[in-house]
């Protein structure tokens, strides 16, 4: 059977680093309050990068890794839900600029289950032979969106991308499982673009992230239980080398693995350095993680997530670099 391998992956994340503490000028906060809430010290935020420029940085990372030209790809696929521009969209400015003329490219809005949906699209696109090599990158610039003056959101969240390349072989992606549930929308939500004519009179909106904290927080670790336990069922839990999970709070992880019996140490957790950066937190951790040298060939890597939508879901990765 075909599958999709990763043969290469990178991350772009912002040069400034954003601790704790600097919210403390503006924010009747504290250090210590954000970090036994969340388990975040520090995050990285834009100054003058952009979302296409970490995707750059990103995908030339990949590319580089995999040790094949952008000239090679069949298709780019972008998750993100803080694009420079509606349109044209993230993958096709990239496909230009990183000189990728014969693929085809395209943006999706997943939350921060945005890398699963991306890559499980772009696997499907292998397995069928219709595509061979496919680049995935997942970028967020929250920092677009933040209300800075709320302090139980504002300390949650941070920019970055990173990117995996997928290639034809016969190992790699297993079962993926992806789900939506639109009856919580109003948890979490950022406004689109105002309507603005001269028949409209209603106030604009803000274009910031308002979040029910509960209800984000109950529905995470629900659903992320789900997602591993619908993976158990072709892959015992206690099989798996590595878990890869969305990076939204530390609490979550943590009752996650008790809910599963699932050593904590067998999770990879890089959320204190990084906050919430979305559909990037995946595929950051994963590069991350790979670069440090802790996986190796054949291992077998879960990744599990939820986000706004509300979506969910979790893959298998055998592990072939």
């Amino acid at each position: 059977m075909m599958r999709s391998q990763i043969i290469g992956v990178g991350r772009g994340v912002p040069a400034r680093v954003v601790e704790n503490k600097e919210f403390e000028s503006f924010l009747d906060t504290s250090d210590e309050w954000i970090r036994t809430r969340t388990g975040i010290s520090a995050r990285r935020v834009c100054t003058h990068e952009t979302a296409t420029s970490l995707c750059m940085e990103s995908a030339r990372g990949a590319l580089a890794q995999a040790g094949i030209g952008a000239e090679e790809l069949d298709l780019i696929i972008v998750s993100t839900i803080t694009p420079d521009t509606v349109t044209p969209s993230v993958a096709c400015t990239i496909q230009k600029m990183l000189g990728a003329p014969r693929a085809a490219a395209f943006d999706i809005s997943a939350g921060c289950t945005g890398f699963l949906y991306a890559v499980t699209v772009a696997d499907q696109f292998i397995r069928s032979g219709m595509y061979r090599s496919v680049l995935v990158v997942s970028v967020d610039v929250l920092s677009r969106v933040t209300d800075w003056s709320d302090r139980s959101t504002c300390v949650l969240f941070g920019d970055g991308s990173a990117a995996v390349v997928l290639r034809a072989g016969e190992r790699g992606i297993g079962n993926a499982y992806i789900r939506s549930d639109g009856d919580l929308d109003g948890s979490l939500t950022i406004p689109g673009n105002p309507i603005d004519n001269p028949w409209n009179h209603e106030d604009a909106r803000r274009q910031t992230i308002a979040m029910d904290g509960r209800n984000v927080f109950l529905f995470a670790v629900n659903h992320m239980t789900d997602a591993l336990e619908h993976l158990g069922q072709t892959c015992p839990l206690d099989e798996v080398d590595w878990f890869i999970p969305h990076q939204a709070n530390v609490r979550i992880i943590e009752l996650v693995c008790k809910n599963l019996g699932i050593p904590r140490e067998k999770f990879y957790i890089n959320i204190e350095r990084y906050g919430n950066t979305s559909s990037a937190s995946i595929p950051i951790a994963l590069s991350e993680a790979a670069e440090k040298g802790l996986f190796k060939t054949g291992d077998r890597i879960a990744l599990v997530a939820f986000g706004s939508g509300f979506t969910w879901g979790s893959m298998l990765v055998e592990w072939t670099l």
